[in-house]
């Protein structure tokens, strides 16, 4: 990268209050740094410069500050603060700015008493003792709190200059394995079964025992700039190994002996004494730029996702092979069959999709219904489009955590207006007199729904004590937002979208025309469970990563594969409905609004099928509570996935329909 490229890092703003915070998600800051030419950055965070205690600068700095972020379980959906556990607490706990994704996510990031000295290896530093008495019942809880953890596998995730700290370890076949978290400790079960991280010691073999990562050993690399620059190193890599030691002498700390078990039933006096060791090395090839490259060693995906691409591509050619040869072909072909007949009875031997002209365009039933979700579905598609274009672009990279939900929530929020003009202008269309009705629903109804199942979701976060509640406050600010900038654009959207309707090139007859008899093939449904495979089959390997992301705490880093994958499916769901709906027409069933919205729509049924098969075959989510929020969150993708699909579909289908009729002669 020259020294005039872009440079991504992460913009925290400093949210104070729940109202302010869903504000400045509004914002964007813009801001060049340094001589001209020497580096533009994005939105984010300038680079940490660092160097030795004894030539410490204005211009650098010696002390590397270690922040802990909230802690989670692919057992569990439930995650919990750092400060929850018993662990070893910083005295000051100060927390970084957060963004509104943070927020909603629950990852409240704080400080730790983990701090070092760039370029200072440090062996056996001790951080603090705890104990644990049985006489004491707080103490007791405390330590039930921490097996429990063990037990579900929770994982420390740690930052370092804004870097996940990772864990790497060898596997069987050679390979290494590298995560963005590890482990509190490990079990091992009453009968003898090593849970997760027990295989990696072989001194981990005691039955029904919990051990205890009390140690960790963390390698920092760094990569030093140029001596013109006085020498200032800038870090690049940040892994750790835990490790697990019993210390018989507080006084005396050495990094060697037993394990730290602590037994499943234990009825004595236990103290645990956390420590750490920390060594830097330089590495002359990683530049800052690229450091987040050591991240991805463990995720050889490439190829599968090139396969992916490649199926959806192949799906594409398939499906725009059939196309051209209904349009260019057989279409065609029948436009000038019918704008060539003159007399009245070459007219009365027309058949298929001419013959319904005068019904085609004959308003829906629940058209109010359909015009909502068309609007809903406006305002998400063109959310999805932008963010992942954002983040295509590296403006919301994994290093600023909380970002792509903070845009995705601000333009949901600034969207109201095309949503509220779509759907009151389909509205009219249908024919409908009612648009205030059609406006409340449109700002109401789908946002609605979202945001009962976040507040179901979100007591059952509160009563289990996750850091994924949120706060009472932010939820009267979310309202707040919703009533106070969405509900308002949406209704400019509305009032400006019920003066004129779509134009439509022929007359609707008075009385509708009766349609005939369907065979299976032709029927509504078959249509439309047929109509969703296909673009399920461009999306469904890139939706096993993205869901991998969400459920087990893997970075998720390929937006420009999943950006290509977006234009893949809306491209297919295209295809597909305006194929379907072509034959549909042919035999002479000119009901087609609600089934072109479905038609694509159904997609979001196979993705929900997928969702319950990945849950039972994938997961290892015990527990009601982590069930019911599995699934309610799944809802709200599913719903989000629904209207836009639908959407595209839909409007596709609209614009096939308009053009075919309008150059035909009909009258």
């Amino acid at each position: 990268m020259s020294t005039c490229g872009f440079r991504v890092g992460t913009n925290l703003w400093r949210l104070r209050s729940a109202l302010p915070r869903l504000l400045l998600g509004l914002g964007l800051l813009v801001g060049l740094q340094g001589p001209p030419c020497a580096a533009f950055y994005l939105p984010g965070l300038a680079p940490v410069n660092f160097c030795e205690a004894d030539r410490e600068t204005a211009a650098c700095k010696s002390s590397i500050a270690l922040f802990v972020n909230r802690l989670d379980s692919v057992e569990s959906v439930l995650p919990y603060e750092y400060n929850t556990f018993d662990f070893c607490q910083d005295s000051e706990k100060k927390s970084p700015s957060e963004n509104l994704g943070q927020v909603l996510f629950g990852e409240q990031i704080t400080s730790s008493p983990y701090q070092f000295s760039f370029n200072k290896t440090e062996t056996c530093v001790k951080v603090c003792v705890k104990s644990y008495d049985i006489a004491n019942e707080d103490q007791m809880k405390k330590l039930a709190f921490l097996k429990k953890g063990i037990e579900l596998s929770y994982q420390h995730h740690w930052i370092i200059d804004n870097m996940p700290v990772i864990w790497c370890r060898d596997m069987e076949d050679g390979q290494k394995y590298c995560t963005p978290g590890f482990p509190i400790g490990c079990f091992i079960t009453e009968g003898g079964l090593s849970k997760d991280a027990c295989v990696i010691n072989s001194e981990f073999n005691k039955n029904n025992s919990f051990y205890l990562f009390n140690h960790v050993d963390i390698t920092l690399t760094y990569h030093r700039e140029s001596e013109r620059n006085g020498g200032i190193a800038r870090l690049v890599t940040a892994r750790l190994d835990p490790k697990s030691y019993n210390r018989s002498d507080e006084n005396h700390i050495t990094c060697d002996g037993p394990p730290m078990e602590i037994p499943g039933e234990y009825t004595d006096k236990l103290n645990i004494t956390y420590t750490y060791s920390v060594k830097f090395e330089e590495n002359k090839r990683v530049k800052w730029a690229s450091r987040w490259d050591y991240i991805l060693e463990s995720m050889p995906h490439t190829n599968i996702q090139w396969f992916s691409i490649m199926n959806s591509f192949f799906i594409v050619l398939f499906l725009s092979g059939m196309v051209a040869t209904v349009i260019l072909r057989t279409l065609y072909r029948d436009i000038i069959r019918y704008n060539q007949m003159t007399s009245s009875e070459e007219a009365q031997d027309e058949f298929g999709w001419k013959l319904v002209h005068g019904d085609v365009f004959r308003p829906p039933r629940y058209g109010m219904l359909l015009s909502v979700f068309l609007g809903q579905g406006i305002q998400v598609l063109i959310m999805t489009f932008i963010t992942l274009f954002l983040a295509c672009l590296g403006f919301l990279s994994a290093s600023k955590r909380g970002a792509l939900m903070t845009c995705a929530i601000v333009l949901w929020v600034l969207l109201g207006t095309p949503a509220g003009y779509v759907s009151a202008k389909m509205y009219k269309t249908f024919k409908g007199v009612n648009w205030n009705t059609n406006f409340l629903l449109t700002a109401l109804l789908c946002p609605g729904i979202v945001v009962i199942d976040l507040f179901t979701m979100n007591i059952i976060l509160w009563v289990e004590g996750s850091s994924a509640a949120i706060s009472f406050g932010t939820l009267i600010s979310i309202l707040a937002v919703w009533f106070g900038i969405s509900v308002p654009l949406t209704f400019f959207g509305a009032y400006f979208g019920s003066k004129k309707k779509f134009g439509s090139p022929v007359h609707i007859n008075q009385i509708p025309r009766h349609v005939p008899l369907q065979t299976f093939s032709t029927k509504a449904l078959f249509g439309i469970i047929l109509g969703g495979i296909l673009p399920f089959g461009c999306i469904f390997i890139q939706l096993f990563f993205i869901l991998n992301s969400i459920w087990s705490h893997q970075i998720y880093f390929m937006f420009g594969f999943l950006f290509l994958v977006f234009i893949i499916l809306l491209i297919t769901c295209s295809e597909a409905t305006v194929l379907l709906c072509y034959f549909h027409l042919c035999a002479e069933d000119y009901h087609w609004w609600w089934r072109a919205f479905f038609t694509s729509s159904f997609t979001a049924v196979y993705f929900f099928m997928y969702a319950i098969y990945y849950f039972f075959t994938k997961l290892q989510i015990t527990g009601m509570a982590s069930t019911v929020l599995y699934f309610g969150y799944t809802m709200i993708m599913v719903l989000i996935f629904f209207l836009f699909t639908g959407t595209i579909g839909f409007f596709s289908c609209f614009w096939f329909v308009t053009k075919i009729y309008s150059v035909v002669k009909v009258d």
